[in-house]
């Protein structure tokens, strides 16, 4: 039989980071004792007073289509947050709600970017981000960095990137998958070259992980002065409020790219879960200090897995600010032999680590870095302290 599909979905790449979290929980129900860290997925139950919001959501029938763009007092919500954790004065016409910030995503590169469009990618850059430019006809334009460079690139490097095809730049601070954050000085330096350029750029500013931040400060690039047009901001309650599986994301931005993404929207999902949303609304409100036990409990993680890969031979890393991940360099153990096996890249370190210790991290060639790995630090500290005990066993 002939191949049906599609040019489109022949060429998109499978997530490795999912890939390798269906291949660990495959091997799990095998019966082997795989601890997984390739998942960003915080392991907090949704705080119970969301889940009272959902409740009597359902118990006063938001059970019919929402709107496209998402309710008009969770719009209302989101930009009183803006304005509050972020000094962003958004109005409801600039807030899109989507099912997840991965269709926020997608959305903005299907109404922003035309084929050839070059769109720059400071690497490591979130595993998405890629293949979701790609779908919509762009050129990702890789901007390497490394650990001495706490992975974030330099205005030298992204004035040199600039082409007259660049249409965007994509971003996270705190990043997936390296864990750093841009200060308001680095991005006010990174601003001054894009608005010196001839062409107008715009920025999709990821900002998922702006609570899970130990660096006591936080910057969103559209309140840099002349950015504010300029920036696509990308937020959500997946990750700072544990609620991945709720599948709400949303955006601010000008009000033609709003209305443009909820006309995307509108022929290819229509609105967000009602229920979801309703809950959302109260999640937002919410002071973020009621996550301070959660963030606290991801700083003790990041602090003790920082102090245990230290003592793996070979490995480097940053001191991730933010998020829940490490991004070691595992490049040390490239071309080398281990228990018979010679390792030539970070997949086959990554696949090594799965055969050998049982621990399922993800390569960081998914993340446009081919030197490191990642793995993700959102489980108990006994699981974490033993996963580092198999890999320094592994490698020893």
């Amino acid at each position: 039989m002939s191949n049906p599909l599609s040019d489109r979905i022949n060429q998109l790449s499978t997530s490795q980071t999912l890939a390798m979290a269906a291949l660990a929980r495959e091997l799990k129900a095998q019966g082997k004792d795989i601890i997984s860290l390739s998942l960003g997925e915080p392991d907090f139950n949704t705080p119970d007073f969301i889940k009272e919001a959902a409740k009597k959501a359902i118990d006063e029938n938001y059970s019919t289509y929402s709107p496209v763009d998402g309710y008009m007092e969770l719009k209302e919500a989101i930009c009183r947050k803006f304005k509050r954790d972020n000094n962003l004065d958004y109005k409801p016409a600039n807030i899109v709600v989507s099912t997840g910030a991965k269709q926020s995503l997608y959305n903005i590169a299907q109404c922003m970017i035309n084929e050839g469009d070059e769109v720059i990618l400071p690497a490591p850059y979130w595993v998405s981000y890629f293949e979701i430019i790609k779908m919509a006809g762009g050129i990702p334009v890789e901007v390497p960095t490394s650990v001495e460079s706490d992975f974030k690139i330099t205005p030298e490097q992204l004035e040199k990137a600039i082409t007259p095809k660049t249409k965007m730049i994509w971003y996270s601070s705190p990043c997936n998958p390296s864990g750093s954050v841009y200060n308001r000085e680095e991005l006010t330096a990174l601003s001054k070259v894009i608005l010196n350029q001839t062409n107008e750029i715009y920025v999709v500013s990821d900002e998922i992980y702006e609570h899970i931040n130990f660096s006591g400060t936080f910057c969103s690039i559209a309140t840099i002065d002349g950015m504010f047009d300029r920036t696509i901001t990308v937020n959500g309650v997946a990750k700072a409020f544990a609620m991945t599986g709720w599948r709400i994301g949303y955006i601010g931005a000008s009000e033609i790219i709003a209305k443009a993404c909820t006309k995307m929207q509108g022929q290819v999902t229509s609105g967000a879960n009602s229920i979801a949303q309703r809950a959302t609304i109260t999640a937002v409100d919410a002071d973020p200090s009621v996550l301070n036990e959660m963030v606290t409990a991801f700083k003790n993680r990041r602090d003790l897995v920082v102090g245990l890969v230290k003592k793996i031979p070979g490995l480097k890393l940053n001191v991730p600010e933010g998020a829940f991940y490490v991004f070691p360099d595992v490049s040390y153990y490239f071309g080398k032999t281990l228990r018979g096996k010679l390792i030539n890249n970070a997949d086959d370190f990554s696949m090594y680590l799965l055969a050998e210790a049982n621990v399922a991290t993800v390569t960081g060639d998914a993340f446009g870095n081919p030197n490191c790995i990642r793995f993700s630090y959102a489980t108990s500290e006994a699981l974490l302290a033993e996963a580092m005990k198999r890999i320094k066993e592994a490698v020893s």
